[in-house]
């Protein structure tokens, strides 16, 4: 009972918050179906690595250009409407893609028009629901809360690309689209359920500009945030590319197909699961800053020592690895630019934290995809695992004082 209460505090202690982890549960699922089946669709229409990666660039590349402005509007308004508004929007996209592949008129384009509008909506509706987790549960309960939130995202890593795996083979791709577009509907239920008496919203007369250059100029102005923001900016840019990786990964390497495709996925989100539950029970110990430094090099080692890996067996022990590193990475990341920023600023702030996470994706897809096209899938992995370490040596020397601190368990903040 005790490992209960540490471990799942936030649930506990908040109806709000379960209402809303539920929900999210089913709706990420959902989510990673229509990711894994959207991937296998394109390769099979395309056979190109790099126009695999241009769909995760298109996906993405919103959330590059709008993340920052999103962050200033979540400040300024209720985020449970503003997450009820993206929510109907990724209902209704899933509609579409379901009639597209169920009609088989579904053409490349389309996808990639599709995939731009799943970007414009994350944009405002990632940055917001890591914003809100602090409404529904406190800041007592906030490492907690982002650990538990995080394993809503690996749990359907983990189920996700499996499921996806089996409706292809038993169903149909379209089948995939259809369950992804009535997840929606489990995050609305939560959603609408939500009780809340006093939402944190700060209605701003300032410029949208004026307010995004106050929340990048808290990052820069706080030596912690900054150095999880430099790494950030390397790691996520370079090692949080299996969707566009995975699948050439599995053709060409392991000489396999779609159901060794969701195997690999599945590994990395059963490795996440076990780091998220791990940190969701190390919350109340509070930041660990030591295990952020060994994850963040340890996932861009590991993806480099991908060069000498020819078997599946192999492959699958290495990926779940690589999914324990990188949550870790994310999880403390998070916990980072949340600890103890003004809520005023949350969403601003944290709209660099989603930037860093994901609007650099399309740099690492289109990377990735065009090394895979020249050299072959082999050298997917590897190639980014090595520029990431290139590139994180230099950044962490030049902070040792900090790094030194940080690896002996002391905080700045």
């Amino acid at each position: 009972m005790h490992f209960f209460d540490n471990t799942f505090s936030s649930l506990i202690h908040s109806n709000n918050f379960r209402y809303f982890w539920i929900g999210q549960c089913v709706s990420v699922m959902g989510t990673w179906v229509q990711r894994t089946a959207q991937t296998w669709l394109v390769y099979k229409m395309t056979n190109s690595a790099f126009l695999v990666g241009l769909l995760s660039a298109a996906q993405f590349l919103p959330i590059l250009l709008l993340t920052l402005v999103a962050g200033t509007l979540i400040d300024r308004y209720s985020k449970r409407k503003i997450l009820i508004i993206t929510q109907s929007g990724f209902l209704a996209l899933g509609v579409v893609m379901t009639v597209l592949v169920y009609t088989n008129v579904v053409q490349y384009w389309e996808v990639i028009a599709i995939a731009l509008g799943y970007g414009v909506l994350q944009s405002f509706d990632t940055t917001t629901r890591q914003s809100f987790v602090v409404e529904l549960v406190g800041h007592k309960d906030l490492l907690n809360g982002i650990s538990l939130n995080s394993t809503v995202f690996n749990l359907a890593k983990v189920a996700g690309p499996s499921l996806a795996g089996l409706l292809m083979v038993k169903f149909s791709l379209g089948f995939c689209f259809l369950v992804d577009a009535a997840s929606y509907l489990a995050v609305l239920l939560g959603l609408f359920l939500i009780k809340q008496t006093h939402p944190l919203a700060t209605p701003s007369k300032k410029h949208i500009w004026s307010d995004v250059k106050d929340g990048l100029r808290y990052v820069w102005s706080h030596a912690e945030i900054r150095l999880s923001a430099e790494m950030m900016l390397i790691v996520c840019t370079l090692n949080y590319n299996n969707n566009v990786i995975i699948p050439i990964f599995a053709k060409e390497v392991l000489h396999s197909g779609a159901q060794t495709y969701a195997s690999l996925l599945s590994a990395t989100g059963a490795g996440s699961l076990v780091a998220a539950i791990l940190m969701s029970y190390l919350s109340r110990f509070g930041l660990q800053r030591n295990i952020y430094l060994m994850v963040g090099i340890g996932t861009a080692a590991l993806q480099a020592a991908m060069i000498v890996v020819h078997s599946y067996g192999v492959a699958m022990i290495l990926m779940v690895a690589v999914g324990f590193c990188n949550m870790l990475f994310l999880n403390q990341s998070n916990a980072g630019f949340q600890f103890k920023i003004p809520n005023e600023l949350r969403g601003r702030v944290m709209s660099v934290y989603v930037l860093l996470n994901q609007g650099t994706t399309p740099v690492g897809s289109l990377f990735a995809g065009g090394v895979m096209d020249l050299a072959s899938g082999v050298w997917g992995f590897p190639a980014c695992g090595l520029l990431a370490l290139a590139l994180l040596i230099p950044v962490l020397l030049s902070q040792r004082q900090l790094v030194a601190r940080w690896w002996h368990g002391a905080t700045t903040n």
